[in-house]
């Protein structure tokens, strides 16, 4: 019901505009032509992740669309990421978000860290963006050299309830291991990589775009190896879990000179169900058709492509994003 009213509403304002007679600033605002009429007052809080990941700087990315291209007025808000930003949505705190594809899946179907809850089903998505690349990074001097090896280490995790952190539970569970087996520290991307340097912390998981600018810092002193993924954890995880892929990070994306086997998630941009359809269409096409700003604030937005902008996606598009697809014809 709720996708035929739009089309419908649409159509009965179309009709009122052509009958003729005198039309009031509230039946024919200035701009509606352009499509921006509602965006004139609007504020958004966009949800993003830890400053040394990368979705503070592509969050910088989207608001500086917004507001160049829309006139929006954005706060950038640097948050502990994915499971917060799932929270800070469905409070009204935050009218954008990025999270990865496992949070949505957890969220939406209410497992995981929002099993107490249950299923969060008021989420709606405006695309899919980049791969997340699960990470396993220590240094070349460790000893580690399978992910077996993690046994009796401490291994930092990523912050609680984070997406690093969830992914990190599915990347011990499909190699038959747990937090059990290791002293699990929950530290964010920046704490992790110095807690490395400084001897207190031998490995780290890490889900982010690549190259993830934690880990190049890390490399710059102190020369890194990347864990690959087990033959036997890889068939598993992939079957067990669709929004996991196979995937390599490639050599000499940092000092290492060999693909790594690797798992990678779908990150996604979400939005409050609060915003109508007309402000997420309009947001929707200022974000695709802007994408070179995007590219210009990290490599992982090379990736963001609008044939891809369904895919991979574990909770429903926001009508105005979906409007917004048909229109491009990614959506029949």
């Amino acid at each position: 019901m709720k996708k035929l009213f739009f089309p419908l509403f649409a159509f009965i304002l179309v009709l009122g505009a052509c009958g003729g007679g005198e039309s009031d600033s509230a039946s024919e605002p200035e701009g509606e032509e352009n499509g921006d009429s509602s965006l004139d007052d609007l504020f958004v809080t966009l949800a993003t992740g830890g400053t040394s990941g990368v979705y503070y700087p592509l969050g910088a990315g989207f608001g500086t669309i917004l507001e160049e291209e829309l006139g929006i007025d954005t706060s950038v808000q640097a948050t502990q990421a994915s499971v917060e930003n799932v929270n800070l949505i469905l409070t009204d705190r935050a009218e954008l978000a990025l999270i990865t594809g496992d949070t949505a899946f957890q969220a939406y179907e209410g497992v995981g860290p929002f099993e107490e809850d249950g299923p969060k089903e008021d989420l709606l998505s405006i695309a899919a963006l980049y791969p997340n690349y699960l990470q396993v990074v220590t240094t070349a001097d460790s000893g580690i050299e399978t992910f077996e090896d993690l046994k009796g280490k401490t291994v930092a995790v990523g912050a609680p309830n984070s997406g690093t952190e969830l992914a990190a539970q599915v990347l011990f569970e499909g190699h038959d291991m747990s937090y059990d087996d290791i002293t699990p520290d929950y530290l964010s991307f920046a704490e992790s990589v110095e807690q490395m340097k400084n001897g207190l912390v031998d490995a780290a998981i890490i889900s982010s775009g690549i190259p993830n600018s934690g880990i190049m810092d890390l490399d710059a002193t102190h020369p890194i190896k990347l864990i690959p993924i087990d033959d036997e954890a890889m068939d598993y995880l992939t079957e067990e879990y669709v929004y996991l892929n196979e995937t390599v990070i490639p050599e000499n994306t940092y000092s290492v000179e060999e693909d790594v086997p690797a798992l990678d998630i779908t990150n996604a941009m979400i939005a409050s169900k609060e915003l109508t359809e007309d402000e997420v269409y309009q947001i929707t096409k200022a974000i695709f058709e802007n994408l070179d700003v995007l590219r210009e604030t990290h490599s992982a937005a090379e990736d963001i492509d609008i044939s891809h902008a369904v895919d991979g996606l574990a909770i429903p598009l926001h009508p105005g994003a979906e409007k917004y697809f048909k229109e491009e014809g990614v959506l029949e």
